[in-house]
């Protein structure tokens, strides 16, 4: 790999004793492999591996296996992510202590999305955006695999989540940028860089910043974060945010044997990640306070829409652990359950913005029909004895996993398909065959299938 002249001359400006290695680590390194489990699955730690040593959830592994092929990643039970990236969970842990209503900005695919349910407070309200409508279903797909019922995916421009004035007590703001962090692992990265681009992403970053800024109630908190290494796009993005927008600049501890660098030419609290130091790709890290002290707000809602809502009998809530805490509602055809804690939050996202997903689905309706949705399967507060669970072996599993209809030990009803207690979706038994509903978009598409299951979690 050939890294630009220009990019060269920008980190020997950047880290005068470090650009050597770091143009090293670049061209000659092998990107580490890291999961973060799901705790909340009682998922525990995986043999034969190494903690990411500011994640607890965080692990490297030895290799990396197809993912795509495990049946324990269908089901939830870990996210595969860097593990610099995994550090929004410790700045999460370390400044909210109480429910927030929390937006992770820019958040497909969903990895800091994940890994902030899990660091956050319990009964806090997460919405995960994505602007790009493609991006933002594959988000909307993975929040639905973690399992939480208190996560609302959308995809809207920054502009109009910050007509929300005051809602949110955190934003996270994971912005576009010029990539240089991902150059080791990403041809594309190395390729498409420019100083233009630099520039380019700066400014952007300003702006969506600037967008979104009164969707936070003043005294917030915002967590902005890059993968690249340029001081535009961080140093100097953080002076814009203490000094245009008006925050002050967070501490946040960390270890010095961590080897996180701080921030360059700047006085700031920032946190950078860089490959030569760390086990983990190119990220940048800050945490501000916003000026000011306020209440969160709850805009105006239709009070009518609002009582038609309550009164409104959805199909399935009975499927549900502790039912009494869920308000049902139906959209359309689609059956679903919110939270009653964030009812109201999520009655005013669905007013104001495109939601892709709130709450639990439940099931669709057609008719006389009721057809259990996928969320519901993946769900963690669906009640363990709410339909039968149906065991099959690897093979049968990766078929299922596949779209193809399979055959199940099973009564002929609704059942759960399993693989070694990972519930992975539902299928129609009929008894000669079992209907497959598994969701099109995140089915394996390969032909070729491996005969042995990748040992990620082996407890």
């Amino acid at each position: 790999m050939n890294l630009p002249e220009a990019f060269i001359e920008q980190l020997q400006s950047l880290l005068p004793d470090e650009w050597e290695a770091l143009a090293k680590a670049i061209t000659t390194t092998e990107p580490s492999v890291a999961v973060r489990v799901n705790d909340m699955r009682g998922v525990g730690v995986p043999s034969g591996t190494r903690r990411v040593p500011w994640c607890g959830q965080g692990f490297y592994l030895a290799d990396r296996p197809a993912f795509t092929f495990d049946p324990d990643w269908h089901a939830g039970r870990y996210y595969v992510q860097d593990a610099s990236s995994m550090f929004i969970a410790h700045v999460i842990r370390n400044l909210v202590q109480e429910p927030v209503r929390y937006l992770d900005l820019c958040a497909a695919p969903g990895g800091k999305t994940t890994a902030a349910i899990q660091a956050l407070p319990s009964q806090s309200l997460v919405v995960a955006n994505e602007i790009v409508p493609p991006r933002a279903r594959v988000l909307a797909d993975n929040v639905i695999r973690w399992g939480h019922p208190c996560c609302v995916a959308t995809s809207n421009a920054p502009a109009q989540i910050g007509k929300l004035t005051r809602f949110f007590d955190v934003i996270a703001a994971d912005v576009p940028c010029s990539g240089e962090g991902m150059m080791r692992k990403d041809d594309e990265a190395v390729s498409q860089w420019t100083p233009a681009l630099v520039e380019q992403c700066a400014q952007r970053q300003r702006e969506i910043l600037s967008d979104v800024w009164d969707a936070l109630r003043p005294g917030g908190l915002l967590i902005y974060s890059t993968c690249t290494y340029n001081r535009q796009e961080n140093e100097e993005i953080a002076d814009f945010i203490v000094n245009e927008l008006g925050a002050t600049s967070l501490e946040v501890p960390v270890e010095a044997e961590w080897n996180i660098h701080p921030a360059i030419g700047s006085d700031y609290h920032c946190y950078r990640f860089m490959p030569h130091r760390v086990d983990g790709e190119g990220l940048f890290m800050a945490a501000f306070r916003k000026h000011g002290d306020a209440p969160r707000e709850l805009p105006r809602i239709n009070e009518k829409k609002e009582k038609k809502e309550k009164k409104n009998d959805a199909v399935g809530t009975d499927w549900l652990d502790k039912p009494d805490n869920y308000v049902a509602d139906q959209q359309g055809d689609l059956s679903i359950a919110v939270p009653a804690d964030i009812r109201r939050e999520v009655t005013v996202l669905r007013a104001s913005l495109t939601v892709l997903h709130a709450g639990v689905e439940l099931a669709t309706v057609m008719g006389r029909k009721t057809v259990p949705h996928h969320a519901l399967a993946m769900s963690m507060v669906r009640s363990g004895d709410a339909f039968p669970v149906c065991e099959v072996d690897y093979p049968t599993a990766l078929r299922y996993l596949r779209g193809e209809s399979i055959i199940v030990d099973g009564p002929r009803s609704y059942v759960l398909v399993a693989h070694q207690g990972a519930v992975l979706g539902f299928a129609n038994n009929l008894g000669n065959r079992a209907n497959n509903l598994y969701p099109k978009s995140q089915r394996i598409l390969s032909t070729h299938l491996p005969d042995t299951q990748p040992a990620i979690i082996t407890e």
